[in-house]
């Protein structure tokens, strides 16, 4: 098992958040305690505090560094132990690198007889961060500290699980064409598209947003379903009360993309017992 980076916490957000403006990234948004549900998030972007959960601080772990020709000299941070995120180092003036730790690679590698890419490692921690075998199992540790990650030692296991972690990837940034076909409607009669009473209909799967119009085809599994400590097709709305549905189709997707997201994190728990059975022994570095 391996821990986060300590470096996230301890240095100033800018310089968090400008690696996801220099050039193209992921970032891994996860708190670093748990006071409700357990929860991940990727994005593309620089994200707002508090994504993942209202009561819980986030943290954003960007997939690659980019240089800063005027960044501050690294911080002397102590005693780490060994993490997947590595601290900054500068690279030159356009290089970017990998921000995981080299002996992670060199675990892997070994493991594997070859080594990984930077993308499939953070779609198999996405992975494993949506195993609801995983968030009930350790519930109380997610509770107090960053959280850790299994790794498998078999490297088909390794593929199959980062394959499932780059259909959620895709599908939470919403670029997955495994939405181009929708599970929801946006139905009713009239011009007024005001969200004003928001209303979900169990047995007839409906979600109205005003006397007239509504979205159809949401099954409770989806209207129910939580990323972190947020109720996902609730808050959408409840965020834009007394605007316009500019974008119903917007609100479709999201739907259809926790419709996936159920389908594969049913696909992640058949596979994750497999994976601590066979999991890496990473040596913490004091």
């Amino acid at each position: 098992y391996i821990y986060y980076s300590k470096w996230v916490v301890e240095r100033p957000i800018y310089e968090t958040m400008r690696h996801m403006l220099q050039g193209e990234n992921l970032g891994l948004i996860t708190p670093r305690q748990f006071k409700e549900r357990p929860g991940a998030l990727i994005t593309e972007n620089i994200i707002g505090h508090k994504t993942v959960s209202a009561y819980d601080i986030n943290y954003l772990f960007p997939l690659y560094l980019y240089s800063d020709e005027n960044e501050s000299k690294k911080r002397d941070t102590g005693k780490t132990i060994m993490m997947v995120f590595e601290p900054e180092k500068k690279y030159g003036k356009t290089e970017k690198k990998p921000n995981i730790a080299p002996q992670i690679f060199e675990k892997l590698e070994k493991a594997y007889g070859k080594k990984p890419a930077p993308e499939e490692i953070l779609n198999y921690i996405y992975a494993i961060f949506y195993s609801n075998t995983y968030r009930e199992k350790y519930v109380e540790f997610l509770k107090i500290d960053f959280p850790r990650v299994p790794f498998t030692k078999d490297y088909e296991l390794f593929q199959k699980m980062a394959a499932l972690g780059k259909r959620l990837v895709d599908l939470h940034l919403l670029k997955s064409d495994e939405l181009d076909t929708t599970v929801a409607k946006y139905q009713g009669t009239g011009g007024n598209d005001t969200i004003e009473k928001i209303q979900y209909k169990e047995k007839e799967q409906q979600v109205y947003i005003n006397k007239d119009k509504y979205f159809e085809g949401v099954a409770p599994k989806i209207w129910n379903y939580y990323i972190g400590g947020y109720h996902v097709m609730q808050k959408y709305l409840k965020d834009r009360k007394g605007m316009r549905m500019e974008d119903p189709r917007h609100y479709v997707l999201i739907a259809t993309a926790i419709k996936k997201t159920i389908d594969i994190q049913e696909k992640i728990d058949v596979i994750y017992p497999d994976i601590e059975e066979k999991s890496v022994e990473f040596i913490q570095n004091s």
